[in-house]
């Protein structure tokens, strides 16, 4: 059974789906929204346990990506530029690998490795060096410690270097903290059991990789594994940004967006 999600839409033209990351919900893209809705179809739904799709029929990466597609498909969308971040980009990536690409023009991955979790062989997933021994502990212990993980959480959505907006960083918490955890948890096993390495490197349509260059999440390495192994992909690094340039830098952002939509 495929979940229905909630969806946001405005605008019209040519077809924006914005998938938002793990503990957050569309609403993170408002800035985007309002950017592009006066040029493009603006879709953004809320992932599976988050935001108000609460009765997903299944928690996991896949999930997601087929409940995407099957609105894609219901709404006979095509050449739709598919922008995920963090989690959002292995959801786009589920979907290609499901579902194929033929109703996608492009893809625009937000600060994010194909592997999350880190191994002998695979040294640029998430920094601090999550791997399977750790995140077997973090979910153990996700569901109990929950609201102290709330503003770290937060805090690590935004960059390593310098302070961040206060208000920036105090609403991110007030939604994070709004999310159900026993539902998030379920959601976080999928994303860190995912490999999308294989699939990248022959993706068939337009990459463009969106990186900030303090993120607490994810380093040069990621970056650099991106461009040696993934033809024609581009990189706009945003250098004062972390985890989030959308929310960090949101003009640049548009910014690029626009003129992906308009290429």
């Amino acid at each position: 059974m495929i979940s229905k999600l909630y969806w946001r839409e405005e605008g019209s033209g040519s077809p924006l789906v914005l998938l938002h990351g793990w503990a957050c919900h569309g609403g993170f893209f408002e800035e985007q929204v309002r950017a592009h809705r006066g040029r493009a179809h603006v879709l953004v739904p809320d992932l599976p346990g988050h935001g108000q799709t609460l009765n997903a029929a299944e928690l996991t990466i896949e999930a997601a990506a087929d409940a995407v597609f099957a609105e894609l498909e219901r709404r006979n969308l095509r050449d739709v530029t598919l922008c995920g971040w963090s989690m959002g980009a292995h959801v786009a990536f589920a979907l290609a690998q499901r579902h194929g690409t033929n109703r996608i023009r492009q893809f625009v991955a937000v600060d994010m490795a194909p592997k999350v979790l880190n191994d002998p062989e695979w040294p640029f997933g998430s920094l601090g060096g999550l791997d399977e021994a750790r995140n077997h502990h973090l979910l153990a212990t996700l569901v109990p410690s929950w609201a102290g993980l709330v503003p770290k959480i937060a805090q690590r959505m935004f960059a390593t270097g310098a302070p961040c907006d206060p208000g920036k960083l105090m609403h991110a918490e007030e939604e994070i903290r709004r999310a159900n955890p026993e539902l998030l948890k379920p959601m976080w096993a999928s994303l860190t059991a995912q490999d999308f390495r294989s699939l990248v490197t022959a993706l068939g349509k337009p990459l463009h990789l969106v990186f900030g260059g303090q993120s607490a999440l994810y380093g040069a390495g990621t970056r650099n594994w991106y461009l040696d192994h993934v033809p024609g992909v581009e990189l706009n690094l945003f250098e004062a940004a972390g985890h989030s340039p959308h929310l960090e830098d949101p003009e640049r952002f548009s910014q690029v967006l626009g003129a992906l939509l308009a290429s």
